[in-house]
């Protein structure tokens, strides 16, 4: 009996850690149009983003399609509780990013060292959601209020 327990757990120690350790917003997500709200003339009819992570360091690839058919497509890279540099020409040079919970995260947008815009994330418990919430800079340059939602491919 006590072999046969020792065994259960072991089996459910090996298989649950991979399933906790993986971050929920790793993987590809398309922005669902019907569910999103956007800002006063910012509308978009498409969009993917595409979350890698490795040692701490994530990375966002995300591509946007507008009402005008023009795609637009940004990199971004964050650091928990750390001020991480952007790519030269984007819409905010910094970016600070904060931990809230394993599916929750908050940014702040700096440029010049000022803060210009807000992002709120959250990934649903199920995992199948992506909620954003932005306020004053959007990463692809527009100032505004808008929730981006977005399902998981």
């Amino acid at each position: 009996m006590k072999k046969t327990l020792s065994l259960i757990m072991l089996a459910a120690v090996l298989f649950a850690g991979p399933a906790f350790a993986a971050d929920p917003i790793v993987g590809t997500w398309k922005l669902d149009i019907a569910k999103s709200k956007f800002s006063s003339g910012a509308a978009l009819t498409g969009g993917t983003r595409v979350y890698k992570e490795a040692n701490g360091l994530y990375t966002l690839d995300q591509k946007l399609t507008g009402a005008d058919g023009k795609e637009t497509s940004n990199r971004v890279q964050y650091r928990d509780g750390q001020e991480v540099k952007q790519a030269a020409g984007a819409a905010a040079d910094t970016t600070l990013a904060k931990k809230i919970d394993s599916n929750t995260w908050d940014f702040d947008l700096k440029k010049d060292g000022k803060v210009v815009g807000h992002v709120h994330r959250v990934v649903s418990a199920d995992g199948k959601m992506l909620t954003i919430h932005n306020t004053g800079m959007q990463l692809s340059g527009v100032t505004g209020d808008e929730t981006l939602v977005f399902d998981r491919q």
